[in-house]
């Protein structure tokens, strides 16, 4: 049985640790279902807009090997993200383990044989980290 996966992300100022979770999750799946945040979710959400706009960095992921496929996130909904693409492991930043909203994910999920892996956050490196470089310049 293919063993399709799915993670999500801005993937903006693309980076290392970018790499690393896509990297990570190909190694834990079989078909890799990639969904890059819009740039009105991402303004919505953290209030401000991407440096890169939506198409590159959907362009730019499509591009990296281990990813087979690209989607965009329009809404935080990731119930319907699954009813849609139908995947088996859904791989999220390990700095969401135990928080309230993840723990009922994991229990709907669970619900539909859905396994929520949580990956370490690379801490060396971040879009966050970056674009403060980049404003300072």
């Amino acid at each position: 049985m293919k063993v399709i996966g799915y993670t999500t992300g801005v993937y903006d100022l693309f980076h290392i640790g970018h790499l690393n979770v896509l990297k990570r999750a190909k190694l834990e799946c079989d078909y890799l279902i990639v969904g890059v945040t819009t740039d009105e979710l991402s303004e919505s959400r953290k209030g401000k807009r991407p440096i890169i706009p939506f198409t590159e960095r959907m362009e730019i992921v499509e591009h990296v090997k281990f990813v087979d496929e690209v989607v965009p996130q329009t809404n935080m909904n990731k119930f319907e993200a699954w009813n849609n693409l139908k995947f088996d492991k859904m791989f999220v930043g390990d700095d969401w383990k135990g928080s309230e909203k993840w723990n009922q994910l994991e229990r709907q999920f669970g619900e539909v044989g859905v396994e929520i892996v949580y990956f370490p956050y690379t801490s060396h490196t971040s879009s966050t980290k970056l674009r403060e470089v980049l404003e300072k310049l």
